[in-house]
């Protein structure tokens, strides 16, 4: 009895379980509940007095660089700072009509953060069109490391399908 190799790049994907969502259907789903900010009008918003919330990781803000100002919260701890009825929440969560504006490097991750923010019952919490990235190429403010002129965009995280930005 000879054993079997799977090669995934020649197998088809497992059948997923009955009722489980794809990672596109949930980043669409999360988006479609935002009013997403380009990077403008994430400045602008900040400057009105909304908390600006980068949630990219500690080794990803010193490589690429920060928003001046902005609130370091990393996404695995992001719910428990912002939620007004939790013991280890930070002293700005002061309710839930804050309005939250989340950043990431490229705007993936922080939809899914703000649908989060959203569920806690901070209905105004929405985030950036494309990231940081997108926040440097327009211009605004930034500190740290400046990407090197003419490189390519990082590109986003690999999915079988693409939801549009």
């Amino acid at each position: 009895m000879s054993q079997q190799h799977h090669h995934p790049s020649t197998d088809s994907p497992p059948l997923p379980p009955p009722g489980s969502r794809g990672i596109d259907e949930i980043l669409a789903a999360a988006r479609a509940r935002l009013r997403r900010l380009d990077p403008e009008a994430a400045h602008l918003a900040y400057r009105a007095g909304a908390l600006l919330v980068d949630i990219r990781p500690a080794a990803q803000r010193a490589a690429h660089g920060t928003v001046p100002g902005a609130l370091a919260i990393e996404r695995n701890v992001l719910e428990w700072r912002l939620d007004p009825r939790c013991p280890a929440r930070l002293p700005q969560a002061v309710g839930y009509h804050l309005p939250v504006v989340v950043i990431c490097q490229e705007g993936y991750t922080s939809s899914l953060a703000a649908a989060a923010l959203q569920d806690l019952g901070l209905h105004r919490a929405t985030d950036v069109v494309g990231g940081f990235v997108a926040w440097r190429i327009a211009g605004l403010p930034a500190l740290g490391p400046t990407p090197p002129a003419g490189s390519p965009a990082t590109a986003p995280p690999v999915t079988a399908g693409r939801a549009p930005r």
